[in-house]
């Protein structure tokens, strides 16, 4: 009873990551199946200016992008479904171990989604893809971090 006074501040918390989550889920269905629509546009013509110093796509990588981004926003979708649920239950639950694999699984992530950006020279994803999901992640685990923590006996 005596951490009664947190709980709100952890709910709020694990709400977020949960529906932060769904959020993200629906856009990785989104880019897999219509990421050519103009909520996209800036991210793709960030990438045809990179590989092609275009603004569009040329019409003989059109179909390859059209191609990989449902494969890609197949699992953003997977990756963020996996999270809603380990926030919804675990996480929720205060487990350890639901703490422990979203650092662990979203640190892999960013290093090597980080390094083939660098590789590649697409530095916009790492700072507005990368650090904003990255936060968006962070601040729950941040703000719920002595909750996860065993209780004195």
């Amino acid at each position: 009873m005596a951490n009664n006074f947190k709980l709100p501040g952890f709910l709020f918390w694990q709400r977020w990551l949960y529906y932060t989550s769904i959020l993200f889920a629906i856009a990785g269905i989104a880019f897999a199946f219509v990421g050519n629509n103009i909520l996209f546009q800036p991210y793709n013509k960030m990438l045809a200016e990179v590989f092609w110093q275009s603004s569009a796509f040329p019409p003989h990588a059109d179909s390859f992008r059209a191609f990989i981004y449902a494969p890609l926003g197949g699992t953003i979708a997977c990756c963020y479904i996996l999270l809603a649920f380990i926030a919804r239950h675990p996480f929720k639950d205060k487990q350890p171990w639901a703490r422990n694999a979203i650092i662990t699984a979203f640190g892999f992530w960013v290093i090597i989604d980080s390094a083939a950006c660098i590789y590649f020279g697409v530095y916009p994803q790492i700072y507005l893809i990368n650090v904003f999901s990255i936060t968006v992640k962070a601040l729950p685990i941040i703000f719920t971090w002595k909750a996860f923590e065993p209780k004195a006996i």
